[in-house]
């Protein structure tokens, strides 16, 4: 793995970057940028630090972690079996928003994968990520900087929210394009001639991956089977996630009456209907959502925190087109379906 170069990265100093890395080394936690959502990242090799990590997030241990890695070479270091499939999926989306699901190495702590015998590996596409990674030379987990079940952040603003800069170094790489988390696909069925499995949907859904693999790749099972331990195959999977503190509530186009019937109350909007966009603006508590859904993801949790710092007793959403729409839609859907469930779901 070779040392970054002096030259600045997307306006961040290469020697933020440098002291990053060694923040790493000594086991300590850097809040990193992806083209997804920022990561909490900590040696993955180091059970210690990744413990501070779910730490630091509140999060629970039966909720396994993404493993980053440069590429298909230092992903081989955290897995014991690296598939054909991988290999042609690894050189089809990565870097980029797919995680790979397989059997983990013994060098991974039983922590970084809920004591299951599976990790995730991804490769970031994010110049920031990249070289943090190739100056560590290691892998690195990045579940999402951000206390446990609360909103993603997609900027370095959202994540100083959260956490302390004594505990947590940030890392300023811009906001996040994709805006939303990756895929996550399961290969581990392929040894017993299965086949693969969507576990988190993103905005690389099955039609590509089977595409690239020349076989089907089965939809996400509902719900997902958790490992023999009672861990979860891949983060993403609790059923209330990706939550403001306010309580969501989606609605339909038939409900429009219902909503605007609302908009004196202390509510917030968020609403993509150009149509009805006009009876809204009066109320000042709407947020007006892209309709294309890459610009959409990249806006949503952003909105989503828009929303509750606004003070109201309830956040409205109005409902994304069905999954047959497309991967990413599918993808704010699985998302807005988590945020909106309740504590106990």
């Amino acid at each position: 793995m070779g040392r970054v170069n002096n030259q600045p990265m997307d306006g961040l100093p290469t020697e933020l970057v440098l002291a990053a890395a060694q923040r790493l080394r000594v086991g300590g936690v850097v809040a990193f940028p992806t083209e997804t959502v920022y990561g909490l990242g900590a040696d993955a090799l180091n059970p210690v630090a990744v413990a501070e990590v779910y730490e630091l997030k509140g999060r629970p241990t039966a909720n396994p972690l993404i493993v980053h890695v440069s590429g298909p070479e230092m992903a081989r270091t955290a897995v014991s079996a690296w598939p054909d499939a991988a290999d042609r999926l690894a050189r089809a989306f990565w870097p980029g928003p797919l995680s790979l699901v397989l059997p983990k190495h013994d060098r991974v702590p039983a922590q970084v994968t809920a004591r299951g015998p599976s990790v995730a590996v991804r490769c970031p596409d994010h110049p920031v990520a990249l070289a943090l990674l190739f100056e560590f030379a290691g892998p690195i987990v990045g579940p999402s900087a951000n206390l446990s079940g609360q909103v993603s952040p997609t900027t370095s603003a959202h994540v100083r929210e959260s956490f302390d800069e004594a505990r947590v170094m940030v890392l300023d790489g811009g906001p996040c394009r994709a805006g939303i988390e990756s895929t996550v696909v399961s290969l581990l069925a392929l040894a017993g001639g299965g086949r693969p499995r969507i576990l988190r949907p993103g905005v690389i859904g099955a039609e590509q991956l089977s595409e690239v693999l020349g076989a089907p790749v089965d939809p996400p099972a509902s719900p997902a089977a958790p490992v023999g331990n009672g861990a979860a195959l891949s983060p993403g999977l609790l059923g209330r996630h990706y939550a403001p503190r306010t309580p969501v509530v989606l609605f339909d186009e038939p409900q429009w009456p219902t909503v605007l019937d609302q908009v004196n109350r202390p509510v917030v909007v968020l609403a993509r209907r150009a149509r009805h966009l006009p009876d809204l603006r009066h109320a000042g508590r709407l947020i007006t959502m892209p309709a294309e859904p890459e610009a959409y993801a990249a806006r949503l949790y952003a909105a989503l925190r828009e929303a509750d710092a606004a003070g109201a007793a309830v956040i409205l959403v109005e409902r994304p087109p069905p999954p047959e729409a497309g991967p990413v839609w599918h993808a704010i859907a699985d998302r807005l379906n988590r945020a909106a469930a309740r504590a106990d779901d």
